[in-house]
């Protein structure tokens, strides 16, 4: 897998996996281009507005516009600071997946990214596969519990993440996906960034664990128990041992 990049006019840059597609157009990043061809599958909202879509490989892909959250999107919803391309948070995107590709780990394959800059600010799309027959974990565990031996899988997973130095800036039950077979994934890599090993790994754990508490808080029919966040933390140990 090899990342391209193409610098264009009118301020816009585009990068792409040349294992999936030979180029990028702008169009790619335009919801109403693929719903014209037929190909919009479907969307989903959150801080950053997510599109289904049926990609030119065959496969499922998601396309994502950075917009920002907090107060501050009330005046400026989707526009970021330039301070240089490998800066801007599309590409550093992109390429961070395509790393973790490379080291094997359950993240979707990059597909493309774009930034475009004007007046000292930019905008960002992404463009990911979308993981096959998988679902947020958060919905999962709303319909069904877990095994004991997924909560000690999904501790393992996280462990790999971190003993390779993602730190996720969002770790939540719903940026980690779960497939039929009860196979772990994560997504959403926004902001997130490889660090030396540290506290960080406890903290983001930390956090991980508040989500979920936070959707059991929510509803009585969540199904997480403190048993499960022990087998959790078993599977993660076994791989990391030490590290916290």
């Amino acid at each position: 897998m090899t990342l391209q990049i193409d610098r264009g006019a009118h301020g816009e840059c585009m990068i792409w996996n040349d294992a999936v597609v030979d180029g990028v157009d702008s169009q790619y990043f335009d919801p109403a281009w693929w719903r014209a061809r037929n190909a919009l599958l479907g969307e989903a909202e959150g801080r950053g507005a997510a599109y289904f879509l049926q990609g030119l490989d065959g496969e499922e892909w998601v396309l994502r516009h950075n917009r920002r959250g907090g107060a501050l999107a009330r005046v400026n919803h989707d526009r970021f600071l330039y301070t240089g391309l490998e800066r801007a948070r599309p590409i550093r995107e992109l390429r961070l997946i395509a790393t973790l590709c490379a080291r094997e780990l359950p993240v979707p394959r990059p597909i493309a990214a774009r930034v475009t800059t004007h007046l000292g600010l930019y905008r960002g799309d992404v463009i990911t596969q979308r993981i096959p027959a998988a679902q947020p974990l958060a919905d999962r565990l709303a319909d069904q519990a877990l095994p004991s031996t997924a909560w000690q899988r999904l501790g393992a997973v996280l462990a790999r993440f971190h003993s390779a130095g993602l730190w996720h800036a969002d770790l939540n039950a719903r940026n980690v996906l779960v497939d039929t077979q009860d196979a772990f994934h994560l997504i959403d890599f926004d902001k997130a960034r490889l660090r030396a090993p540290g506290i960080w790994r406890q903290a983001n754990l930390d956090r991980f664990h508040r989500s979920l508490t936070k959707f059991g808080d929510a509803s009585l029919a969540f199904n997480f128990l403190d048993a499960d966040w022990r087998a959790l933390r078993g599977g993660y140990v076994s791989v990391l041992a030490g590290a916290l």
